[in-house]
């Protein structure tokens, strides 16, 4: 049994030790909004918090996530009102949307450590998120208007 702290609420699990953190959240938990992309932490669609910091959930084994407080799309604004989830919905970045939460996860973690992120911080922070539709200009300009809204960029 593992005891894990998702969104602000305590969750137990009946999970092996060696479980891959998403499995836990889609399947044992229920919060589908974290994707599954490849399995090999390769292009981000699984994307969340541990402790305020973007990692990646299909090779985050639940056992290292117990103790810490686990962030996923469903909790990052209940309501939406996230300034990146403001940002993204302005600027219309997703076009399929299938990787849309692991880019807001990404995104939100590159503001919560660098405020007035450059194009090199966001280029390098966002380079394991993958996105086939190729909406990398406007996932850029979401980024800074969130990082002007939060108070980051001029």
């Amino acid at each position: 049994m593992v005891t894990l702290q998702i969104n602000g609420r305590t969750h137990e699990a009946d999970v092996p030790d060696d479980m891959p953190l998403l499995w836990v959240l889609r399947d044992v938990i229920g919060l589908t909004g974290t994707k599954f992309g490849c399995g090999m932490a390769l292009c981000g669609a699984c994307t969340v918090h541990l402790d305020g910091t973007a990692v990646r959930a299909c090779v985050t084994l639940v056992s290292s996530a117990a103790g810490r407080a686990i962030t996923t799309i469903e909790g990052l604004s209940p309501d939406g009102t996230h300034p990146v989830q403001v940002a993204w919905r302005d600027l219309n970045v997703a076009q399929c949307g299938y990787c849309q939460t692991g880019q807001i996860m990404q995104a939100a973690s590159l503001l919560g450590q660098t405020p007035d992120p450059t194009d090199a911080d966001i280029d390098a922070a966002m380079s394991g998120n993958l996105c086939r539709c190729g909406t990398y200009t406007r996932i850029r300009a979401a980024i800074k208007r969130a990082a002007a809204a939060m108070g980051g960029a001029s």
